[in-house]
């Protein structure tokens, strides 16, 4: 027979499943307010369908988005107006980025699936003086701090769900289309290998199984 917890979870999973909303850009409007009001080059490291990369482009005078996916990356070059100042590459990070340098660079869902330390070092090498990295990671849940974040969210991931769709149902949007991996570094890890590379790196725990990392290169 099967338990209440994990019928009330496989529940959920339906719940959500038809109420689907897009965790990462959840946080893109905190990724702007993290970044000056105008700057030169941006760099978006798995840009997926293109979304931050428009909203960066608001702000920068030009923007390159990165992804190995052609057929994301074609699906954001046709989502994407002429006149914007974004545009969209297939290339494999972190080895076939542009060189820049550039003021900022995201990377947003994507770091995880990447070589940790040599995708920070790259990063790092690619922002011009006095430029902003800013990530927004998955990481695997270890501690009873992340467990507690973790079951706090589920109650509200199927609020948001809910309230974004206005109680419909419906199909998930564009951006959650992209390839996806389970990430398999616990944050203390991640912090510990991130200010290795990173000296001075601002790292946070988030809701919605995220965490985030900003660091100003000196």
């Amino acid at each position: 027979m099967t338990s209440l917890p994990h019928r009330i979870l496989r529940a959920l999973d339906r719940f959500n499943a038809t109420h689907p909303w897009d965790h990462n850009a959840h946080y893109h409007r905190w990724i702007l307010r993290q970044l000056p009001r105008r700057f030169g080059s941006a760099l978006d490291v798995g840009s997926g369908t293109g979304d931050l990369a428009r909203l960066l482009a608001t702000r920068a005078d030009e923007v390159h988005g990165v992804d190995s996916d052609p057929v994301i990356v074609s699906r954001a070059r046709r989502l994407t107006p002429e006149a914007t100042a974004a545009s969209f590459t297939v290339a494999e990070a972190p080895a076939r980025l542009p060189a820049g340098p550039h003021d900022v660079i995201t990377c947003v869902a994507t770091l995880h699936q990447l070589p940790f330390t040599e995708a920070l070092d790259t990063f790092r090498r690619h922002l011009a003086p006095g430029g902003t990295l800013i990530v927004v990671g998955l990481y695997r849940p270890q501690t009873a701090t992340d467990h507690l974040l973790a079951a706090t969210a589920i109650p509200l991931n199927a609020a948001t769900g809910w309230l974004k769709n206005k109680g419909r149902s419906t199909a998930p949007p564009a951006s959650m289309t992209a390839r996806t991996r389970p990430a398999d570094m616990p944050f203390s890890d991640i912090t510990e290998a991130a200010r290795t590379v990173l000296p001075g790196a601002r790292l946070r725990r988030r809701l919605f199984w995220r965490y985030t990392l900003t660091w100003r290169r000196p």
